[in-house]
């Protein structure tokens, strides 16, 4: 099924509702058998930042008077306690709580992949008004990359576990994406209150707000600036400026009062967010007992046990005298990061919300499966743009490779007790390696196809007659 959008090109389209009612129903299904998959004992499924279980624990606790955070089970927000404790203890008509569980994860998944289907329309509407502006758009058949990175985020193995692993990420994927959904439709508000409930939850999506403000201030993903400024300044009439063609140079203003609102907006979202936790820990020692057991948590990386992650095993083996100056390499080494990939992608800060979601996924405390189904759902958003990115078959046997030998590996270490921690932690260090060579690979495949654009309108400039002057007079007078 193809759909025009103007000046003879089309889209292409799939049947999209269908395969995503078909993803929901599969899930309600596998939930029956979450209790016999025990998915949410494995740790590339479930972190202690994210298990349900842990949830459980921390809600019996409050439910008992006492501090959710007492002992050391329990290191998420305070405010999913009265919203999904009491799913994880009872049963609702009959059914289980995993069911219960499992149907709240499935619908979150479902209203992600509709915020990205929608982000993914507007890249593409985004991408071609910018070709055409550009005058180097003749006729191209475009995949309809919502559509494509929607179903690949519902019917991605990793969200489908995630889903029935009895664990809170797809409710943070949902957040991290409504904020760039919300930035993306020019909804302050809406992408300000994703972006403080992610934070909220997980805290690596703090450096989202920098794309977010790329997308607010300048819009969505477009070929550098430095193409539309020249293509002005070679129309050396000013009467131009006043003709339909001004519209070319509209992505190099900068709109501060959409960055202003969502500025405001997120100091109202995090103020109100801020004082629901005080109140709720008011008896237990407050908001700094909250981000202690939270954020630090999550800072100092005090749980060892095994994950996909590299810190854990590093961790386990440093002295302890040099424990504090390599958590900060850690943790600086995702800062390092970012201001030099908006410097160089400002003007791709959808692409850029991609590469900073990778990165933090590759480097967090406590990372998961739920993690790089985010990340390579946003990728698949890139599709038109991708489409020449090299070692993709190869990045798809490695990823696939490594997560049907992390459990194997697993189960030799801890339970039959022929191999050790080395074992599992070679899959962990596979697993880093192939996500570098992903991010590399996307990078220079998206610069080498910003510089087939400058080419292209290299060629398109060289071939366009110039105006004459009777024609530049006609265009003052109108």
């Amino acid at each position: 099924m193809e759909e025009k959008v103007g000046n003879g090109n089309t889209i292409k389209r799939f049947g999209f509702w269908k395969w995503a009612v078909a993803s929901f129903f599969f899930r309600l299904i596998l939930s029956y058998f979450s209790e016999n998959l025990n998915l949410s004992a494995r740790p590339e499924v479930t972190t202690p930042l994210t298990s349900l279980r842990r949830l459980a624990e921390g809600y019996w606790l409050k439910h008992l008077e006492m501090s959710p955070y007492s002992g050391s089970m329990y290191h998420g927000s305070p405010l999913l306690l009265p919203i999904l404790g009491p799913l994880t203890v009872k049963k609702i008509y009959g059914q289980p709580s995993q069911v219960l569980c499992c149907l709240v994860s499935a619908v979150a998944d479902l209203l992600a992949a509709f915020l990205i289907r929608e982000t993914g329309h507007r890249l593409v509407a985004a991408h071609t008004h910018h070709f055409t502006s550009l005058g180097i758009l003749k006729r191209i058949d475009f995949l309809p990359s919502g559509d494509i990175a929607a179903l690949a985020y519902l019917w991605n193995p990793f969200t489908v576990v995630s889903c029935i692993g009895f664990n809170t990420t797809p409710i943070e994927n949902l957040f991290i994406i409504l904020s760039i959904y919300g930035s993306s439709a020019g909804l302050a508000p809406l992408s300000a209150f994703g972006w403080v409930i992610a934070s909220h939850l997980s805290l690596y999506p703090l450096i989202l707000v920098i794309p977010i403000i790329l997308i607010l201030g300048f819009g969505l993903d477009a070929p550098p600036r430095k193409l539309f400024v020249n293509l002005h300044s070679d129309e050396s009439d000013q009467a131009i400026l006043l003709s339909p063609y001004s519209k070319r140079t509209r992505n190099t203003i900068f709109c501060w009062r959409k960055v202003t609102l969502f500025f405001v907006w997120a100091f109202i979202w995090m103020s109100y967010v801020l004082t629901l936790c005080s109140l709720s820990m008011k008896e237990h020692g407050g908001l700094y007992e909250m981000l202690r057991r939270t954020y630090g948590f999550i800072l100092t990386a005090n749980d060892l046990s095994p994950n996909i992650g590299v810190l854990w095993y590093f961790f386990a083996e440093v002295f302890e005298f040099f424990r504090e100056f390599f958590l900060m390499v850690f943790h600086a080494n995702i800062l390092f990061m970012v201001l030099p990939l908006a410097l160089r992608l400002n003007h791709r800060p959808c692409f850029l919300a991609f590469v900073y979601i990778a990165i933090s996924s590759m480097l967090k405390s406590y990372p998961s499966v739920g993690d790089a189904a985010l990340y390579l759902s946003l990728l698949a958003l890139f599709v038109n743009e991708l489409a020449e990115m090299q070692y993709s078959f190869f990045l798809f046997c490695g990823y696939a490779g490594v997560f049907l030998l992390s459990p194997v590996m697993h189960n030799l270490w801890i339970w039959r007790g022929t191999g050790n921690a080395n074992f599992y932690y070679a899959t962990s260090m596979a697993y880093a390696c192939f996500q570098i060579v992903l991010i590399v690979e996307a990078l220079s495949t998206m610069l080498n196809y910003d510089r087939k654009i400058k080419k292209l309108c290299s060629a398109a400039k060289d071939s366009k007659p110039e105006l004459s002057q009777e024609s530049c007079g006609d265009i003052k007078q109108q």
